[in-house]
């Protein structure tokens, strides 16, 4: 059981990354090359596909920490 989540933190932990890396900053960074707008709002972004980026990238973030507290916590017994 612990092996399916540890390779679920792996995959997560990649998913999150390359979001994030598609975020645009100062200099547009990784996102330019995807297309993801950069229009100007409250937030920063302002477009539709912006604003689903940073939906996804916080569901995989709250995704990341229940399951790192899952892995800590380990409730399925056994050592290790």
């Amino acid at each position: 059981m612990q092996a399916i989540f540890s390779t679920l933190q792996v995959v997560i932990c990649v998913i999150l990354v390359l979001l994030i890396l598609m975020h645009s900053g100062k200099d547009s960074g990784l996102s330019g090359a995807f297309g993801v707008g950069s229009g100007a709002g409250p937030l920063g972004g302002g477009s539709l596909v912006e604003r689903n980026l940073n939906r996804w990238t916080i569901f995989f973030a709250v995704l990341f920490v229940a399951n790192t507290i899952l892995l800590l916590k380990h409730p399925w017994g056994g050592s290790g």
